[in-house]
């Protein structure tokens, strides 16, 4: 059986486990919206028609912030059609997802759901279609107290308090020809720039976040957020960072190797940045804000949105059905996300509920879980305090899309107040289960809790119909013997082929 060898000592800290790290996205995109959070029609629905499951299971999930229009759909966004009386609200057309959105609800509705939810609301504004004028009444109506028309207009709307939004998105992939109002980087650049100075003007306090590039392999990655940055380096906190991954002609090896290049795109991003900031000769550091990330199989039938003359209302729209091997992928994305957290400020897996997404629902009725739910649920609630630096070494593999490839990737968060160790771990194995060895330099833990998740068949996924669930499963292998001369103890553990891991340490 392969071993892989890890040391884990407190007095080396990446920085803190940022709570953002474990947010995510709902856009007006198919039914993450309508027949998703939204659905009167539900025995669940609350007075605004939100479903009350979904809330729950939310909760569970652990998210802490949610972005929110868009995604491609914010490019061509009117705020102010999702404001107000619903019979006054039109319907509109969005060009982004080729459907019609009937503005039922708009941003006074999502931040009250996002209020009943206990999650920040991260809001994006429209750089595509619109520009500063819109982003300030939108800024206006959400944040200020009263005493001006916009403000006066949300109190009147049903919002007697600011939303008080403090984390703003300008715009979004702006560098994809996709986009409505696509801009080359320095029409962004100088947009963004011009947005954020006049947003600051109204609230100097704002954490905003430049449009980075859309992906890792877009021609103009790095030129792009060096060009935005050099225009807008002094006026915005965070630049975004947005990459998917799938599996590819049956390529499962590369597949599970996706955290290679989530290392490396965030590696890269950060030396952009710093290269802005030395030659800008700034005091600041620009941080990451990773707003999109997750797998999603977009050469997939209902990954294609609707055609010609019919534009639908919440058309099923990326609705893919998660397996086990892809779980497992996204628990390696959450480990790369916390290795990176002294850079990688916020995070937004895409997206929260049916669209490519960790909770599904049935328009008027059942709810479950996706495979995916379950490392996220895991990781947003277990780790705690600070992340730590780990000495790694295991076998590797060369995989044919992201070259060589640790067998096991791995990451361990200290809660010192709490006196608990956390250690993730991903088994990259497919055919053979790998040992994991830790030499822990704490004294006094012992072996709270050890789970896997693993199935005979990686290819497994949930459906509304199963009466049964793959959850993880305590791991009777994991076990902890002390090491001699106070230098703590070591705890190993089998881990399955192909699976995500979970082992916690705790004193007393």
């Amino acid at each position: 059986m392969p071993t892989a060898r890890m040391v884990v000592d407190p007095a080396f800290r990446v920085g803190p486990v940022r709570p953002r790290t474990f947010g995510s996205f709902v856009e007006h995109l198919g039914r993450c919206v309508y027949t998703g959070i939204h659905d009167p029609a539900h025995p669940s629905a609350d007075v605004d028609g939100f479903r009350e499951d979904v809330v729950e299971l939310v909760r569970e999930l652990g998210v802490t912030t949610v972005r929110y229009p868009g995604g491609n759909f914010v490019s061509g966004y009117r705020w102010e059609d999702g404001v107000g009386p619903l019979q006054e609200r039109p319907a509109r057309l969005d060009l982004a997802w080729h459907s019609t959105d009937p503005n039922t609800v708009g941003v006074d509705e999502f931040v009250r759901w996002a209020r009943k939810a206990g999650v920040e609301p991260m809001m994006a504004v429209n750089l595509g279609t619109r520009g500063v004028a819109e982003a300030l009444d939108l800024l206006e109506y959400s944040n200020v107290r009263g005493g001006t028309e916009l403000s006066d207009r949300r109190r009147a709307n049903g919002s007697e308090e600011p939303h008080a939004i403090s984390l703003w998105c300008l715009g979004n992939e702006m560098d994809g020809p996709w986009q409505t109002g696509h801009k080359t980087a320095a029409e962004y650049g100088r947009l963004a720039a011009e947005t954020a100075r006049a947003m600051r003007q109204l609230q100097p306090d704002l954490e905003l976040v430049a449009c980075g590039s859309s992906a890792s392999d877009m021609p103009t990655f790095g030129a792009w957020e060096h060009e935005v940055l050099t225009h807008t380096y002094d006026l915005v906190d965070h630049v975004s960072a947005h990459i998917y991954f799938a599996e590819h002609d049956g390529d499962l090896a590369s597949f599970l190797a996706a955290g290679v290049r989530m290392d490396s795109f965030i590696d890269s991003i950060v030396a952009t940045a710093d290269a802005v900031r030395a030659a800008g000769k700034h005091d600041k550091r620009i941080n990451i804000s990773f707003d999109e990330w997750n797998v999603w199989y977009q050469d997939r039938a209902e990954s294609r949105p609707p055609s010609g003359e019919d534009w639908p209302v919440a058309p099923v729209l990326l609705e893919d059905r998660y397996t086990v091997a892809d779980a497992v992928v996204v628990g390696g994305l959450l480990i790369s996300l916390l290795r990176h957290t002294d850079r990688v400020h916020a995070a937004s897996q895409a997206q929260l509920v049916n669209v490519i997404a960790p909770i599904m629902t049935e328009p008027g009725g059942r709810i479950w879980k996706q495979t995916t739910f379950h490392p996220f649920a895991q990781t947003a609630n277990l780790a705690r305090g600070v992340v730590l630096h780990t000495a790694l070494e295991a076998p590797t593999y060369e995989s044919a899309r992201y070259g060589t490839a640790g067998l096991v990737d791995s990451v361990a968060t200290w809660d010192e107040e709490a006196g608990e160790l956390v250690i993730f771990a991903v088994n990259r194995g497919i055919e053979e289960s790998t040992e994991l060895a830790v030499d822990v330099h704490i004294e006094g833990l012992h072996l709270l809790e050890a789970t896997s998740y693993a199935h005979e068949d990686h290819t497994w996924s949930a459906t509304a119909d199963d009466d049964a669930t793959v959850l993880p499963r305590p791991n009777g292998s994991a076990a902890v013997a002390a090491e001699g001369g106070g230098r703590g103890s070591r705890v190993t553990m089998t881990l399955p082929p192909i699976s995500w891991n979970v082992i916690r340490l705790a004193r007393g």
